[in-house]
């Protein structure tokens, strides 16, 4: 399949705009490089009822999270979302757009979980904040008006990688119950072992080098990689997991071990949709100024939620 034309024009920006790379820079930098791209490639937010900004308390201090709700009334069904950006850069506010628009066509509400990062706070405070939000949004589902019993959690990269994480971490403690969970394009194995690691390295919005670089930025040690709440592909069971939404795309260093991850769901008798994007790049769904099948896509991960919380 030949990379999308849309993509290609993106990449062609890329190399325009002559951005450095996030491991030539540091964190600090990095996270403005990644915010000044977000207002030159999101599409404008799409409204929605409301939203309100809050604190969850979290093992290392509070937590930063919005609320978006699709409709100010009524009980909703809820997805707690985590943001990707390689456990380094991101933020509440450079995954608004997608949270929006999954909240509006989901019908639902998402709860966005700005938790700890690398460098400054490394593995496991990510996974230890997600865990502790999607416990919190359990447990306080009635004062967010949401319901409890139809709770997912997603995210995209990295997020994704968290999202599956606390998938798993909730089924060992068996609390809280999680009925879906959406994994865009996740990162699943620190390894970084798999051949389109190599296959894309350069020249597809993220590299191979980022991708070492980000996770030396979240790991406390290399053997970290290993863990497997930090590359759930090496998870020993991946059975009795909520049904999953597992979205790669084609020309994505981390595709391989995304589809991985959804063949193993599978093979555990989790049920799973998998959707392959086999023209896209890593990010494409964040990028809808250029990339006219962001959109698309993610109503296409909206309905899948939509048709989850039924």
């Amino acid at each position: 399949m030949p990379l999308d034309h849309d993509a290609e024009i993106l990449l062609q920006m890329i190399r325009e705009a002559n951005r450095p790379a996030f491991e030539t820079v540091g964190a600090a930098e990095a996270r403005d490089l990644f915010m000044a791209g977000r207002k030159v490639l999101a599409p404008d937010p799409m409204p929605i009822a409301e939203t309100r900004d809050f604190e969850i308390p979290g093992p290392g201090g509070a937590i930063p999270a919005r609320l978006y709700r699709s409709s100010a009334n009524g009980t909703l069904p809820v997805l707690v979302f985590f943001h990707g950006g390689g456990w380094v850069v991101g933020n509440i506010e450079s995954h608004d757009g997608m949270c929006r628009h999954l909240a509006n066509r989901a019908e639902g509400a998402v709860v966005s979980v700005d938790y700890r990062m690398g460098p400054e706070h490394r593995f496991p405070a990510a996974v230890d904040d997600c865990f502790a939000a999607t416990a919190w949004v359990a447990d306080n589902a009635a004062a967010l008006g949401v319901d409890p019993r139809r709770l997912a959690v997603g995210g995209d990269s990295a997020g994704g990688n968290l999202a599956a994480v606390v998938s798993l971490v909730a089924r060992d403690k068996r609390s809280p119950r999680i009925a879906y969970q959406l994994l865009i394009y996740p990162a699943t194995d620190a390894g970084m072992r798999h051949d389109s690691i190599a296959r894309y390295a350069d020249g597809y919005v993220l590299t191979r080098a980022t991708m070492r670089w980000f996770y030396a930025q979240y790991l406390a040690s290399p053997e970290q990689a290993s863990d497997w709440r930090v590359s759930p592909l090496l998870a020993p069971d991946l059975s009795r997991l909520p049904p999953a939404f597992v979205l790669t795309a084609g020309y994505d260093p981390l595709c391989d071990e995304g589809d991985a991850y959804a063949q193993r769901l599978a093979a555990a008798e989790v049920p799973v949709t998998h959707r392959r994007f086999p023209g896209q790049v890593h990010g494409f769904t964040m990028n809808g100024k250029v990339i006219r099948a962001a959109a698309p896509a993610l109503d296409e991960i909206a309905a899948a939620l939509k048709q989850a919380w039924k």
